[in-house]
């Protein structure tokens, strides 16, 4: 599933996508791009592997995409003792309140979500998306059924993932040519 905002900018349509691959891949668009100057796709800037611990508790496991190419990606996001704005508590009660950010949202879900308390609107649209496709694989999975896109055929599974790294080798992206 793929999450997209768009905006116009002058001349320029900006977008910027964030992908989940579910059930637990997901890659971020980077958030220190603006719209000001053309450019052609760069990538995520992070990948991450989210995984259940129990009931209530996840594991990320954060791979942060860095260019080579020296100013394209900011100094803070290189830094490996930096965290992304947002993903951590506030250093105060009252700051998380009046700004909230991505952990706020999802600490304040409880620690399982009652889908009966949330008041969605028009924006997270994505949000029901999301969970319609893990309820759908759950009533599979229970049905004996495979969720919808699993692949089970670890030949077909080695042939595409060979002709893909082939491809990448071949041709491997956001490299820096002479």
């Amino acid at each position: 599933m793929i999450s997209i905002a768009t905006r116009r900018v002058g001349g320029n349509i900006w977008a910027r996508m964030v992908e989940a691959v579910l059930p637990n891949l997901q890659h971020v668009a980077p958030i220190w791009e603006d719209d000001h100057q053309e450019h052609s796709f760069i990538g995520p800037m992070m990948s991450r592997w989210i995984v259940p611990v129990d009931d209530t508790k996840m594991m990320f496991i954060e791979f942060r995409h860095v260019s080579e190419t020296e100013g394209v990606t900011p100094a803070c996001w290189a830094d490996r003792d930096t965290t992304l704005p947002g993903q951590l508590p506030a250093d105060f009660y009252d700051a998380g309140h009046r700004r909230p950010c991505d952990y706020e949202a999802q600490v304040s879900q409880r620690p399982i979500a009652i889908h009966g308390l949330e008041h969605l609107g028009a924006t997270d649209r994505g949000v029901t998306m999301f969970c319609d496709q893990i309820r759908r694989g759950v009533r599979a999975i229970r049905a004996g059924q495979d969720p919808a896109g699993l692949v089970t055929d670890r030949e077909a599974m080695r042939a595409t993932g060979r002709r893909l790294a082939e491809a990448y080798f071949k041709d491997p992206p956001l490299v820096k040519r002479c």
